[in-house]
């Protein structure tokens, strides 16, 4: 045990002695370079996913609106009239001071005002309003109006990001976020949700009339609705009248005050053949629209136009289904004689068709 602690003590003597004339006479062996014991790190710059820039160019033009009505109170034993106060959103379209909302939002308003974002607060006048795409359009007289984006171009496609703007619960201006889980009909023949661009961006009682966007902050549509069920808890499917939809009823709107639309007073769909086999494939031949309705006293009606007819071209254009044929319809001007061509019982015919301004509900 003896000679084992005395060898121990010369090595570490020995080992000692060494070190010292090691680094006596080899200075710079003792500069380790630590960074080779360290765990690399490298820095990330790379700059956070944000929609700043697309709300930083449309939430300026999204506006608040108020509206003020007076209603016969239903509660009163004695007729008396109460005021009632409606909340909603609206987009100033252009420079000049027109601003789209929803139809529902400023029906039966006595007054309306905005508010925009800079503080600024303006009366409206009521331009024109329509109940089927639920839009209006509403003046201001104001100088330096932020205008939203907007591109005529523009042809949003399922799965497009958007972004909801607008003031629900009178919170003030609040973005939501969703998908475009449905495009929405463009034609003036639309009438209930159905034809209107679904999304999931959360719209809730104030936003409607607001502006649905883009990443880039560009319009493709206006705020409508969330869809409801009675007694279901129904989360994710809410309504914008897309964009180009929406412009075409402002034009109206403002050169005529309402919108007129034209109707033949038919439904169909679309088959492959004389028998009147439907159309389930796009990837099969289109040969007609079959006639399953023909309305009594409607335009078609009194052209001669029945049931089981099938219609070959519309003033020479032929169509995939028909709801393109509905709304080629309804934006031909009223009055207007329209060649229709028809297929009935294998023989072809051109039936001269006057169609007529669609009933108002």
């Amino acid at each position: 045990m003896r000679n084992l602690l005395l060898f121990i003590l010369k090595s570490s003597a020995y080992g000692l002695a060494l070190a010292f004339i090691l680094i006596l006479f080899f200075p710079n062996i003792a500069r380790v370079d630590l960074s080779l014991w360290q765990t690399p790190h490298t820095e990330q710059n790379t700059a956070p996913v944000s929609y700043n820039h697309a709300v930083r160019r449309a939430a300026p033009a999204v506006v608040n609106v108020y509206t003020r009505s007076r209603i016969v109170d239903p509660r009163s034993l004695q007729p008396r009239t109460i005021e009632r106060q409606e909340l909603g959103s609206g987009v100033i379209m252009s420079a000049q001071g027109y601003i789209l909302t929803n139809y529902h939002v400023v029906y039966g308003a006595d007054h309306i005002e905005v508010a925009l974002q800079d503080g600024r607060w303006l009366e409206a006048v009521l331009i024109g309003q329509d109940e089927v795409s639920d839009l209006a359009v509403l003046y201001v007289q104001a100088d330096n109006l932020p205008v939203i984006p907007q591109d005529p171009n523009i042809e949003p496609q399922v799965g497009d990001l958007v972004l909801a703007i607008g003031n629900p619960l009178n919170l003030g201006q609040t973005i939501t976020q969703g998908i475009i889980s449905a495009n929405g009909n463009h034609g003036l023949s639309s009438r209930g949700y159905p034809d209107f661009m679904r999304m999931d961006a959360a719209i809730n009682k104030g936003n409607s009339g607001g502006a649905l966007v883009n990443s880039n902050g560009t319009l493709v549509g206006i705020n409508a609705a969330a869809f409801q069920v009675q007694n279901q808890d129904i989360q994710g499917i809410f309504f914008a009248v897309p964009y180009q939809l929406a412009r075409i009823i402002m034009e109206k709107l403002i050169k005529h005050g309402r919108v007129t639309r034209s109707y033949l007073g038919v439904a169909g769909q679309a088959v492959i053949n004389a028998a009147g086999d439907p159309l389930f494939s796009s990837g099969q031949a289109l040969y007609g629209l079959r006639l399953s309705e023909v309305t009594s006293n409607g335009p078609a009606a009194m052209a001669g136009l029945q049931a089981n007819d099938i219609i070959l071209e519309i003033a020479g254009q032929h169509f995939q289904d028909m709801r393109h044929a509905l709304n080629f319809i309804a934006e031909t001007p009223p009055d207007t004689e329209l060649q229709i061509t028809i297929d009935r019982n294998g023989e072809r015919m051109v039936i001269p068709t006057i169609v007529r301004e669609q009933p108002r509900r």
